[in-house]
Parts: structure tokens; C-alpha cells; sequence
């Protein structure tokens, strides 16, 4: 049996939501509250620490209502910055980079991405909640793997020059060298250098031929 842990959650399948509060409350946690929209959320909390018992953690879905958008992880992204201390733990379908980094912005200190899938891995799952709510990091594999993928690609591009950076901005726009070359007022030698180290940079080798360009393009608007 882990610590004993109060819950609030926050997700609008109700179908879910009572199949969370079972998983924890067999576990011998307390789920203080459930709620099916991000307002609700925000309030319900409001209260509690106005009663001067905040909950411990937070499990809220990243989509609820009205949009189904990013109601969720907003709203845990607010309430992290007015309750410090209070855990967030943030559900989602797929693994989307800029909620995870947006949550992750401050301190990552109580805080937990995973995938719903991970959910029917009850002990792992209520582990996580046990781990945020005490104040460590609950990282989905998927969602690490994605972030550090995305960290590569930016150390990539932070190793081309100011020069190199400007010229593949101009590629990302459609123009040939010797549009780039004109419009940087330099000879299509020098652009062609530039290109070459560009691609030697982002490791794009000779045998991937004309497509080195596009895969650069890409690399850049990615990044």
C-alpha cells in the first residue's frame, strides 16, 4: 500500500472518470472530488484551498470541454502557478510535444504527462499519481522519447552559422541559389558553400540526393 494520497479529478468521460476513482480508491487513496470541464476544475480547487484542504494532486484529461482542445492542461498549467505545491498529473490520447513542454516549463516538480493507454497499467498508473503527488516526475516513455527527439533536431540547427541559418530560412521559402544568392547580395559560389555545409551539418549525406534540400527544409521548419 503507498501513501495514502488525496485526488482531485478532472476528466469528462464520466465512464472514466469513475473508472480513475475506482483504481485509486481500492488503492486506499482518497478522490476528494471529480469534475468534468476545466472551469469546474479551477473552482473546485479555489474552494478547497480556501478551505485549507488542497488536495495533493490533480489528474486532469489535456481536452475537455467546451473545445476539447486545451481547456485541460491549461487549466493545470494556471493552478500550478497559483497552488506550487500542488501535484499535477495531465491524461492525454496522443502525446502532444507542446502541452508536455508547456507543463514542463517551470519546475518540474509534481508533474506528470502520461498517455491514457498507460492507464490500464493500474500499478504504474497509480504509482505515478502516488510519485506527483509527493513531488516527483511522471514522464510517459512516449513523451520522453518525442521530447529528446525534438532537442536533437534543435542541437542540430544550433550548430549551423548565422550565415547558414539565414540561407536555409531563404531554402524553407522555395528559393534557388541563386535567388538566395541575389537576395543576399553574395555569388552563387558562396551560397553553394553555405548549402553544402548545411547539409553537412544535419547529416545529410551525398546518396540522399536531391531530396537533401527538402529533408533540410524539413529539419528547419520542424526544428
Amino acid at each position: 500500500m503507498e501513501d495514502r494520497v488525496r485526488v482531485v479529478i478532472a476528466e469528462d468521460s464520466v465512464l472514466l472518470r469513475e473508472g480513475l476513482t475506482r483504481l485509486l480508491t481500492d488503492r486506499g487513496h482518497e478522490v476528494v472530488a471529480g469534475v468534468g470541464d476545466a472551469e469546474a476544475l479551477i473552482k473546485t480547487i479555489t474552494d478547497l484551498a480556501a478551505e485549507g484542504s488542497l488536495p495533493d494532486v490533480v489528474v486532469a484529461d489535456v481536452r475537455m470541454p467546451p473545445t476539447h482542445t486545451d481547456e485541460g492542461v491549461r487549466a493545470a498549467v494556471q493552478l500550478r502557478k497559483l497552488h506550487p505545491g500542488l501535484g499535477v498529473l495531465v491524461l492525454s490520447q496522443y502525446v502532444e510535444e507542446r502541452y508536455a513542454t508547456e507543463l514542463l516549463a517551470g519546475s518540474s516538480r509534481g508533474v506528470g504527462y502520461l498517455l491514457k493507454d498507460r492507464v490500464a497499467e493500474v500499478r504504474e498508473f497509480v504509482d505515478a499519481v502516488v510519485r506527483v503527488a509527493e513531488g516527483g516526475t511522471a514522464l510517459d516513455p512516449e513523451v520522453v522519447a518525442q521530447l529528446l527527439g525534438r532537442s536533437r533536431k534543435q542541437d542540430v540547427l544550433a550548430g549551423l552559422t548565422p550565415r547558414e541559418r539565414e540561407v536555409l530560412g531563404l531554402m524553407a521559402e522555395g528559393r534557388t541559389n541563386s535567388a538566395i544568392a541575389r537576395q543576399l547580395v553574395v555569388s552563387d559560389g558562396a551560397v553553394e558553400k553555405h548549402v553544402s555545409n548545411i547539409f553537412l551539418k544535419l547529416g545529410l549525406s551525398q546518396s540522399d540526393g536531391d531530396h537533401r534540400r527538402v529533408l533540410a527544409v524539413l529539419t528547419y521548419l520542424n526544428s
